[in-house]
């Protein structure tokens, strides 16, 4: 199978398979709307999409709408004769029809707190459901996301991770289960770049259709990519399970007819905005029964995307823990989605209409409407990109004998003002705001549901959008706190003492997406805000600090004395076999532990693991260096890079003197990561990890990235100890001097 595209157009497909660090290849990667931070080395990932890769522009005034109708119409009958698109069977199968009803969809990472309690060990599916439901109505699909960022921080694989959740495959069918006993189909993403980590022996295309049989799950979405593999299609068929298949961008190709849904994550930037004048959505206009659901992530104020969707007649999908720090909506954002959402999917067979008819007329400057009819009903999508409220003569409609109309927005009846052969029809819209308009015949299937539906819309109504607050907020952070040691009399066996001083602690995150927003990266206790940059001179008191890291020998001797055994047990200590590491290993620092065992033996050793800043003060002293032996980049002060598919073995602690910190400090950067402050919020749990692995796996830009600098550090996202634990990962421990 080739993970490839064939439009030649610069698009906002990622199907990055050139060398990471190699400097010499270009792609078409996508590119958010923050500027990514990237590895050393790292290839440049091109320009956005333009808006005409996802839509069509909108006619420029009344009076060429005509002219422009006849020339999208002529654009779909050309595209659809390129894609050899006739009448797709995939839109009439039954098991896959449920992908026409999605409205409203929502990206979970499985490091959401509301997702996994890893306390009481268990998934709070419910939990999730209810504060989601409270802001922003039901959802019709959640797509569970356990990949990136922490992909590739050791050689574990996309499917690997999914194993890895906890309770594994049969835990995670009981969580498919819970989800459509809600009435939520689920979805799980394969991501085409996963090229570096371990070989799963077997075609993606086969391999994961296969294992989310296992787990239940309806489809798959396809990270960074607008053009779904056909072998997909077929192998999911062929196992007596249909998927759904969703491209990350808007389908506008052949896979038109293998892909269900889509969405249309068209990134703003600075210099490319959503028009006044609404655009149509290339993938609906091409097929109606897709469905296509628009995302606007980075963006604080939702107004424009929600407009475009409402206007296209399509659902929305909430993406708010993007990647560990939360970009929650706004409460108008949030409940403009729950009403938009709620009137759309009561007219699931007037928005999949073949008749569809953008940019029908309007009375009043400003407003744009679509028309949407059945052979009994019309539903018209409306937006007022004006700011200010407009009230008063909107729609003209033709006087037919049993037609009744209801402004759906406000839960009322409309009466239509007669005038000869015509009527209009008058209600009010609110700035940058929304309205819907259902004609239907008096006895049809539409009017028999109208009633509850109105009453709903009538009590949410009574609270305009101009009374919900607009305002976006970033979510505080907290640092778990760490208790001081016991002064030892003198310096314990194998530790350094590092001297008291006034330290200018300067750190960045080197998280690749988010820019330098408030919420991005921690919040150290001295700051009002989470951010990627840091600095602040700090006084350290002394401590002693571990000349090497926590060894496989020295793990031993504290699980001999206290009989440790973890509540989640999970790839504890995975490479080590029937209670013992590997021979030769007693000087490798160990691996595969959690951030609370290697608390739990710090504390029966008496000590405590180091700060950010004091592990970084250990590295670097106070003159500001680079790394723990100077300002340049010493390759015999570290192992080799690991650029393998399956992880070589770590080197021993002292293996590298050239390493050494001016204190003394051993394998500090290179060998293995090591724990140090954990962050928490509302939504995440995160931990600072330092001293970049060797462990580097080649072919994207976007696995978990490694630094070797003393002025970045890691942000890696915790769930579960036996989900955190990882191949290249360990700690040391600091004791604080007298």
């Amino acid at each position: 199978m080739k993970w490839t595209r064939k439009s030649q157009r610069q698009s906002l497909v990622v199907l990055f398979l050139a060398v990471l660090f190699s400097g010499a290849a270009l792609s078409d990667e996508w590119k958010a709307r923050h500027g990514l931070v990237l590895p050393p080395g790292a290839p440049d990932l091109g320009v956005p999409a333009a808006p005409d890769a996802v839509f069509l522009s909108g006619p420029q005034t009344s009076d060429q709408t005509e002219k422009w109708r006849a020339g999208i119409k002529q654009w779909r009958k050309d595209r659809l004769a390129e894609y050899q698109y006739h009448d797709a069977t995939l839109y009439q199968r039954p098991e896959l029809a449920w992908t026409q009803h999605v409205f409203s969809q929502c990206q979970l990472l499985v490091w959401d707190r509301s997702f996994y309690d890893p306390d009481k060990r268990e998934y709070t599916v419910d939990t999730f459901l209810a504060d989601l439901e409270r802001r922003i109505g039901p959802i019709d699909l959640v797509l569970i996301w356990p990949v990136y960022p922490n992909l590739g921080v050791d050689d574990r694989n996309q499917f690997d991770l999914l194993r890895d959740l906890p309770g594994g495959i049969p835990a995670l069918r009981q969580v498919v289960e819970q989800f459509h006993r809600r009435g939520v189909r689920v979805m799980f993403p394969i991501l085409a770049w996963d090229t570096g980590t371990r070989d799963e022996g077997a075609p993606p295309s086969t391999a994961f259709p296969q294992l989310l049989k296992e787990i239940g799950a309806d489809g798959i979405n396809f990270d960074t990519l607008e053009s779904v593999p056909k072998d997909f299609r077929a192998s999911s068929d062929a196992i007596g399970h249909p998927l759904a298949l969703e491209p990350q961008f808007a389908v506008h190709d052949a896979s038109l007819a293998w892909s269900n849904i889509s969405w249309n994550d068209w990134v703003t930037w600075e210099d490319v905005a959503y028009p006044f004048i609404p655009m149509v959505s290339k993938a609906k206009w091409l097929e109606p029964r897709h469905t296509v659901d628009v995302t606007d992530r980075f963006t604080r104020d939702k107004t424009d995307s929600l407009q475009h969707a409402f206007f296209n007649g399509e659902g929305y999908a909430t993406l708010e823990n993007l990647w560990g720090f939360w970009y929650g909506m706004t409460p108008r954002d949030a409940e403009t989605v729950l009403r938009i959402t709620k009137i759309e999917r009561a007219f699931p067979e007037n928005l999949s209409s073949a008749e569809w008819e953008p940019h029908v007329p309007t009375l009043q400057a400003g407003v744009f409407a679509s028309a949407f009819p059945t052979a009994n009903s019309t539903l018209w999508t409306i937006v007022n990109r004006n700011e200010y409220d407009l009230t008063g003569e909107q729609l003209r409609v033709p006087v037919r004998p049993g037609v009744r109309y209801f402004d759906l927005w406000h839960g009322v009846e409309l009466l239509p003002g007669a005038n000869g052969a015509h009527a209009t029809l008058s209600f009010t819209i609110d700035a940058l705001g929304f309205a819907a308009v259902l004609a239907t015949w008096e006895n049809s299937a539409s009017a028999d549901a109208l009633p509850e539906l109105l009453k709903v819309i009538a009590a949410r109504s009574a609270q305009p959008l101009a009374a919900y607050s607009r305002e976006w907020k970033f979510v505080p952070q907290t640092m778990v706190p760490s208790a001081p040691t016991h002064a030892p009399a003198m310096a314990p066996t194998g530790m350094v003492r590092i001297p008291e001083a006034d330290y200018d602690f300067a750190v960045q995150g080197i998280e690749i997406e988010g820019g330098n927003d408030p919420g991005v990266d921690v919040q150290y206790p001295w700051e009002d805000a989470p951010r990627r940059f840091h600095r602040k001179r700090v006084h350290i008191s002394s401590f002693y600090m571990d000349r090497t890291p926590v060894s496989n020998q020295q793990f031993k001797e504290f699980l001999d004395a206290t009989k440790y055994q973890p509540a989640d047990g999970h790839n504890f200590l995975r490479d080590w076999k029937n209670g013992a590491y590997p021979s030769g290993w007693s000087s490798k620092p160990v691996a595969w532990v959690s951030i609370e065992d290697a608390r739990a033996y710090a504390a029966w050793a008496g000590k405590r693991l180091p700060h950010d800043w004091e592990w970084q003060y250990a590295a670097q002293s106070s003159d500001g260096r680079t790394y723990p032996w100077g300002n340049d980049w010493n390759a015999q002060a570290v192992p080799p890079a690991d650029h393998g598919r399956t992880m070589r073995a770590r080197t021993n602690g002292d293996a590298h003197p050239n390493g050494a910190s001016p204190f003394g400090v051993l394998d500090l950067e290179g060998n293995i990561s090591q724990w140090t402050d954990e962050f928490r919020d509302a939504h995440t749990r995160a931990a600072i990890v330092r001293g970049g692995a060797s462990y580097q796996p080649r072919g994207a830009v976007w696995y978990f990235p490694q630094t070797y600098r003393l002025d970045q550090h890691q942000k890696y996202l915790l769930m579960s100890p036996g989900r955190d634990r990882s191949g290249t990962i360990g700690f040391r421990c600091v004791v604080d001097a007298p």
